[in-house]
């Protein structure tokens, strides 16, 4: 009798330990799917723009006051967090779908603020700062959403996923960086060869005429090579960039059509300063890092110490992990939700927001950083 009772006594601890194991899994599922709206903090900007488009006066640049003073004067007083998922963690997330949803929103939100601007402009009469503010504005979606969130889906394998890169970048009619940076930059980073690694000493305004016009170029050449390799005229449908172009020419003609020459125009500076935003953002990611060169032409393997990193909490958040650079240099493939800190990368001194208005002084930009890279090499 004893036995028995031992025997169901020793069957009710492995049950309760069963059920325990069974809920602490729960709580841990239900932790990480928590995890996943601290993402929704770039929504923010999105409900600023819409505001932005409707309204007249100092409200219009509320959002570009968010972005470029309360972001990085906050970050200054905030100590940023080089802290990792665990391994546990790391999996959970990496099969949570909320991560993607709030991609694939975004394409959708992208879209409906796109066309809010454009009828915005072409039915409200503006004075001179409230038609800037607003050109500023959505030149700001075309940054951080239109090439950014582009920029993370179109690093993905799902053709559908990279669709939706493209219809991004669309909106900044800058599809071709879809090729370039995928093809081009993540094989020649820092390294004299990629137009869109910064060298030491370049200064920023002559960093953005390099890497527009050599990173179209080299798009250009890379899908012309494609296109040989397959045996198939560089002057074909199937030639990506001739189905870019004629993507982003039929886009802006439709505008004209529905909205007029100068609400087009609108449009046009606003994507290009969603572009100089982006090549900002290239500029500050790689200054003055080299690859060591191991022969002719050949360099060795991209590493976390080729792209300088931040671990600021909020501008990670508003630019989906972006900043954590280093980790997505080394490991491309990692989705945003999962990108890691290393000890060995070099660290900015403050989150990408502020390093872009840094890097908008060159002086300044010199001061700090050119210190920052004789202290690694030391």
């Amino acid at each position: 009798m004893k036995h028995i009772s031992l025997k169901r006594r020793q069957n009710t601890i492995t049950n309760a330990e069963k059920l325990i194991l069974f809920l602490s899994r729960i709580v841990k599922k239900i932790n990480v799917r928590t995890k996943a709206f601290k993402y929704l903090a770039p929504f923010i900007v999105f409900i600023g723009a819409w505001h932005s488009f409707s309204v007249t006066g100092w409200q219009i640049w509320l959002p570009l006051c968010w972005a470029w003073i309360i972001i990085p004067v906050t970050e200054l007083f905030i100590r940023p967090d080089p802290a990792n998922m665990s391994a546990a963690e790391e999996e959970l997330a990496k099969k949570d779908r909320i991560y993607d949803f709030l991609l694939y929103g975004i394409v959708i939100l992208q879209y409906v603020l796109l066309i809010k601007f454009m009828y915005a402009m072409s039915t409200d009469t503006l004075s001179l700062p409230d038609l800037v503010g607003r050109i500023w504005v959505m030149g700001l979606l075309c940054g951080v959403f239109g090439i950014n969130v582009g920029h993370e889906l179109g690093h993905r394998v799902n053709r559908t996923e990279q669709t939706l890169a493209k219809a991004l970048l669309l909106t900044s009619l800058y599809m071709h960086f879809f090729t370039e940076h995928n093809k081009g930059h993540h094989k020649r980073v820092a390294t004299p060869e990629d137009p869109s690694s910064a060298r030491y000493g370049e200064m920023i305004y002559l960093f953005y005429f390099r890497t527009i016009v050599f990173g179209y170029g080299s798009a250009w050449h890379i899908a012309n090579d494609e296109m040989r390799k397959k045996g198939i005229p560089v002057f074909s449908f199937r030639n990506e960039m001739i189905r870019f172009h004629l993507v982003e020419t039929t886009l802006v003609i439709a505008l004209f059509l529905f909205f007029g020459g100068w609400v087009t125009l609108y449009f046009l500076l606003a994507a290009g300063i969603g572009i100089l935003l982006l090549e900002t953002v290239n500029y500050i990611e790689h200054y003055g890092l080299q690859r060591r060169a191991t022969g002719e032409g050949s360099y060795e393997r991209a590493l976390p110490e080729h792209s300088w990193n931040s671990d600021h909490i909020i501008g990670r958040l508003m630019l989906f992990e972006l900043s954590r650079h280093s980790d997505h240099h080394y490991m491309a493939s990692r989705k945003y939700q999962v990108l890691r800190h290393h000890d060995h990368s070099p660290q900015m001194p403050t989150g990408y927001p502020g390093m872009m208005l840094l890097a908008l002084v060159p002086p300044l930009w010199f001061y700090v950083m050119n210190r920052k890279i004789k202290s690694l090499s030391s």
